[in-house]
């Protein structure tokens, strides 16, 4: 298989596994878990899978000065981003939180071409447009069960916050993450936040009634970890290896249709015209920004027309 057709399918997966993250975690967030302590979970749980994982991978030595940016790359790319996404969730809707999460590729975008200088060309544009366009439509025009409930504020910009730590990882990162493999990233990673970030959970987590902890409620903690997490991860390092920054953002608007397509699974909406122009305008989105000229594109058709 084509090495970008097979990173493209790995974001695609990613951002399924993704979208689904935001209704299962709620689950357990209106419950006994707080969202510090979900978040830590998903530290410390994503700790100890790539570590696992790392014995079946090949070893590879990190030198200090890179263990040094892996320390910083963590505090954008999984305590800033997972941290206050997490406990966004918590504090607002279901539904919110995959809208700020949509202004991704839009703080993409703007931080590439400034640090990047990645050409902010026509597609890009119409693509980061049009798939903006798209996911909007399709949460707002969804009649999901909770969809009444209110968001809020502190949520919202807890969750605006971590998209633009993630893109500022994304971007400032790119170079070491392309050193090693994702299995060495990761452990490394996972295991600087989470200790970084048990200081901040570590009273929520000693008031958990851990033997009143219903099994769905466990479950659910087991996909974000798992799922929203381990997986999600290792699909989105896939991508991330062989594409541009603002290309892999884009993949933040099939999370909201990951969560639509479940819900109407579940008879939980209706899939109905408007729906349909949403998603038809996400992918073409989509599809402009991966046609979208990157910067050595650029500089190279300037150097033959000289």
């Amino acid at each position: 298989m084509n090495k970008k057709i097979y990173a493209h399918l790995s974001l695609l997966g990613a951002a399924c596994a993704w979208g689904l993250m935001s209704p299962i975690g709620k689950i357990a967030m209106e419950d006994a878990i707080s969202g510090l302590s979900m978040a830590y979970f998903r530290m410390l749980g994503g700790a100890v899978c790539f570590w696992l994982a790392s014995f079946l991978a090949p070893r590879e030595k990190v030198s200090a000065h890179d263990l040094k940016l892996l320390f910083f790359a963590s505090l954008l790319g999984i305590v800033c981003n997972q941290g206050c996404f997490t406990f966004g969730i918590s504090l607002t809707s279901p539904i919110n939180a995959p809208i700020v999460a949509t202004t991704a590729p839009i703080i993409t975008m703007i931080v590439a071409a400034i640090y990047l200088k990645e050409p902010i060309t026509g597609k890009k544009f119409t693509g980061v447009v049009l798939g903006s366009i798209g996911a909007l439509t399709l949460i707002l025009s969804s009649s999901v069960a909770n969809s009444a409930k209110e968001g809020n504020i502190w949520g919202d910009l807890l969750c605006l916050v971590s998209q633009f730590c993630f893109c500022l990882y994304l971007i400032l990162f790119k170079e070491v993450i392309a050193r090693y493999n994702i299995f060495t990233l990761m452990k490394w990673m996972f295991t600087y936040a989470a200790i970084v970030f048990l200081p901040f959970a570590l009273s929520d987590i000693n008031s958990i009634p851990f033997a009143e902890v219903e099994p769905k409620i466990w479950l659910s903690v087991a996909y974000v970890v798992f799922g929203g997490t381990f997986v999600a991860y290792i699909l989105m390092m896939i991508g991330q290896k062989a594409l541009r920054p603002t290309v892999v953002s884009m993949y933040n608007y099939m999370q909201p249709i990951a969560g639509t397509a479940v819900s109407i699974a579940l008879g939980m909406a209706t899939f109905g015209v408007m729906k349909g122009i949403a998603v038809v305008l996400v992918f073409v989105g989509v599809y402009f920004v991966t046609q979208s000229k990157s910067r050595e594109q650029v500089l190279a058709e300037k150097a033959e027309k000289k």
